[in-house]
């Protein structure tokens, strides 16, 4: 990263050095001019070493000094505009640059990430369209596509090594190119495949630490410029930041994936280990949903809630299944199922919630005796669905009762055992065909 904008700035200090060169040139040559004439023709009239200036009269002299001094004015001026204008440019693409960083490394969803770092490539460079490719067992394959038939191009891989991308992905080098068609590496079959014509090329790696995951190539600048050596070297600090978010979403898919399979293992072994509560959580966790988009909750709460719910009784594959519904064993699973979850990383921060499921309002729950909003918010809503739940199944260790007297039953004992709040709540939302197999 430090590299990348260190060589970034180097190339904007070489530029404007090279306009302050041809502006210290320009006034320099103006100041010489002027002190020559006025060598001849006020204090040295009759040096021999100035006889290659003709003679002429002084208004042309005042004449001649007016016109070089405007002459130097106005090349120092226009240089020094060029100078503004180069340092405000790469200043707006620098702060434009690190705004699109920060949103990167904030987004966790690969696809989503893959669409946002197209799209600021292309804005940045002003590209008419544009390409990302990651590596795979095949080679390269098209991942995002922008311009001319991009959709035909999704999901075709590219040989490594093969045309500009593959080219790059092998050599772990940029590439810029002003003319494709005169150069060996352009692989014309893209576009006879798009019927799109590819002139101008800037193509840059996605490396890590390992190696190339990837390819960005960007096509045809508009208004017909080549790609300039800013372009390359901020599409190449963009890279750099795009393969370090690419992996972090790839780290956070693949952990994502392990939790609902892990998710889906417990609750396979918790129906299989207690069949009396075969599809309770999965109903529980339905239950406590509807409560859930009733109070706003964010879609980050959702998710929390929704995992306590599918795991509140996951404790019980940790009791003997002929003793899990006599009291003292029953009791602990809370508690047994706490200790099981906590030191998971991605279930923590649900581990209290399945801990004080069974605490009461009225704070003569189990098995922290906590009362009213001392209890979490998430274990309040779970103890109401659960209840709910173990009344009307006709899969639950009790006798199931009516959907209406499971209601009335919510009432009655809300404010003693349940939040009277999240009771009115479910209640009111709830209806007959919620309640499923």
């Amino acid at each position: 990263m430090a590299k990348e904008d260190g060589s970034a700035r180097h190339s904007i200090i070489q530029e404007i050095t090279e306009k302050i060169r041809i502006s210290i040139a320009v006034i320099t040559f103006v100041i010489l001019t002027l002190f020559a004439v006025i060598l001849k023709y006020v204090y040295l009239p009759s040096s021999p070493y100035l006889d290659f200036i003709p003679d002429i009269s002084v208004a042309v002299i005042v004449a001649i000094a007016v016109v070089l001094a405007l002459v130097g004015l106005f090349y120092s001026t226009r240089i020094s505009l060029q100078m503004v204008r180069i340092i405000r440019d790469y200043g707006n693409r620098l702060e434009k640059i690190l705004s699109i960083t920060r949103d990167l490394r904030e987004e966790i969803y690969g696809d989503i990430l893959l669409e946002k770092i197209m799209d600021s490539a292309i804005a940045i460079t002003n590209s008419d369209a544009g390409s990302i490719l990651l590596m795979d067992e095949g080679g390269l394959t098209f991942k995002i596509v922008r311009g001319g038939k991009a959709t035909e191009l999704i999901g075709t891989t590219v040989e490594k090594g093969k045309g500009f991308t593959g080219w790059v992905a092998q050599s772990g080098e940029p590439l810029r190119v002003a003319d494709a068609s005169k150069d060996s590496r352009f692989n014309s079959g893209v576009d006879a495949f798009t019927g799109y014509e590819t002139r101008s090329v800037l193509c840059v790696p996605l490396k890590i630490t390992s190696g190339v995951i990837g390819v960005i190539e960007l096509l045809n600048k508009k208004g017909g410029y080549p790609y300039r050596e800013r372009d390359e070297e901020i599409i190449t600090y963009l890279a750099e930041q795009a393969a370090i978010s690419i992996i972090k979403t790839r780290f956070y898919e693949d952990q994502k994936n392990y939790e609902i399979h892990l998710t889906d293992m417990l609750l396979e072994a918790i129906d299989y280990h207690i069949p009396e509560k075969r599809g309770h959580s999965r109903r529980v966790a339905r239950y406590s949903n509807i409560m859930a988009k009733c109070l706003n909750m964010t879609e980050e709460e959702k998710k929390r809630l929704y995992f306590a719910s599918l795991l509140h009784d996951v404790g019980f594959l940790k009791i003997n299944s002929d003793n899990a519904f006599k009291k003292e064993e029953y009791m602990r699973h809370p508690a047994v199922g706490y200790e099981m979850i906590k030191p998971i990383n991605f279930y923590t921060d649900i581990a209290p919630f399945i801990l004080y499921h069974h605490e009461r309002f009225d704070g003569h729950g189990y098995p922290g005796q906590l009362k009213g909003e001392d209890i979490p918010l998430e274990a309040r809503i779970i103890h109401i669905a659960e209840a709910f739940d173990a009344m009307v199944s006709t899969t639950s260790y009790r006798v199931p009762v009516s959907f209406t007297e499971a209601v009335e039953e919510l009432k009655r004992k809300s404010g003693s055992q349940f939040d009277q709040e999240l009771v009115e709540l479910f209640v009111t939302n709830i209806e007959p065909q919620h309640i499923k197999p």
